[in-house]
C-alpha cells in the first residue's frame, strides 16, 4: 500500500458564477521513502494539492488518505494527533520563533505534544547534527543563514519521526547555492532516512533531485514522470561539493 493516496481530489473555491476549481479530479500516490516534486505555473494548484495531503484543508470532493487513514473520516482531534505525528511541514519562509535557539524551534513538535523537555532537546539536538547544523545548537534564527534556517526547519519537520514531509518551495527565499544544498539535503530525508517527501517547487534545477516530477496545469495533472538521478548521489557540503556517506 502506498503511503500516500490522492483519489479523484477536487477542490473549489466560492459559488455559482464565482467558483474557482483550484484541483480538477487529481489521483496520484507516493510510496514509503520516495520524494516527489510538483511543478506548475503559480495558481495552478500546487500549493492546494499540499494543504489537502497534509489535512491543512478538507477537498470539496475526493479523499485523502495517508498510511490507509482517509483524513476526511477523522475527528479534527485524530487529524491533529496525525499531522503531528506522522506529518512535517516544510515552508519557504522558515517559520521559526526568532527569540528561540536553534534546538529549541526544532524541538517544539514534540513540546507541544507532551513530550518531556529534556528528551525533545536531545532529540532536535540529534537531528540538528543529522542537518550539519551540530555547532550552531544554541545560535538563533537571526545568527543563521537563509539555508541554516531551513536546514532547522527541515530537523523541525523530522524530530517526531514522521513518514511523511511535505515541503512547499522549501528553497523559494535563498539563493542558488543553499537552494542545490537544501535540495539534496531532502534528497537524503528520503534516500537515507526512509521518509516519503512531496515537494512543491518552481525551480527545475531542484524538482531534478526528486525521484519523479508532477506536473500540474490549471488544477489537472498533465505529466507524471520519473528523474534520472547519478549513482553515488549524496548531500551536498557547504563547500559545494557532495557527501555519499550515510548517517547512522
Amino acid at each position: 500500500m502506498a503511503l500516500v493516496q490522492a483519489e479523484n481530489l477536487t477542490k473549489t473555491y466560492g459559488k455559482g458564477e464565482a467558483a474557482v476549481t483550484a484541483l480538477d479530479h487529481v489521483s496520484l500516490c507516493v510510496e514509503a521513502g520516495e520524494f516527489v516534486a510538483v511543478m506548475g505555473p503559480s495558481g495552478c494548484g500546487k500549493s492546494t494539492l499540499l494543504h489537502l495531503l497534509g489535512g491543512l484543508d478538507r477537498p470539496t470532493s475526493g479523499r485523502v488518505l495517508i498510511d490507509g487513514a482517509s483524513l476526511a473520516e477523522l475527528p479534527d482531534k485524530a487529524l491533529t494527533e496525525l499531522r503531528r505525528r506522522k506529518i512535517g511541514f516544510v515552508f519557504q519562509f522558515f517559520n521559526l520563533i526568532p527569540v528561540l535557539s536553534a534546538v529549541e524551534n526544532a524541538a517544539l513538535p514534540l513540546a507541544l505534544d507532551g513530550k518531556n523537555l529534556a528528551a525533545a532537546k536531545a532529540r532536535s539536538s540529534e537531528w540538528l547534527r543529522k542537518v550539519g547544523l551540530g555547532d550552531r545548537l544554541a545560535n538563533r534564527p537571526d545568527q543563521l543563514s537563509g539555508g541554516q534556517q531551513q536546514r532547522v526547519a527541515i530537523a523541525r519537520a523530522l524530530v517526531a519521526e514522521p513518514s511523511l514531509i511535505l515541503a512547499d518551495e522549501p528553497t523559494g527565499n535563498l539563493d542558488s547555492h543553499a537552494s542545490a544544498e537544501i535540495a539534496g539535503l531532502l534528497r537524503q530525508v528520503s534516500q537515507e532516512w526512509g521518509r516519503s517527501v512531496v515537494m512543491v517547487t518552481h525551480d527545475a534545477g531542484v524538482a531534478a533531485r526528486a525521484d519523479r516530477i508532477i506536473s500540474l496545469r490549471d488544477g489537472v495533472i498533465v505529466g507524471d514522470a520519473p528523474t534520472l538521478q547519478p549513482a553515488g548521489d549524496g548531500m551536498l557540503l557547504d563547500d559545494g561539493s557532495q557527501d555519499g556517506r550515510r548517517n547512522p
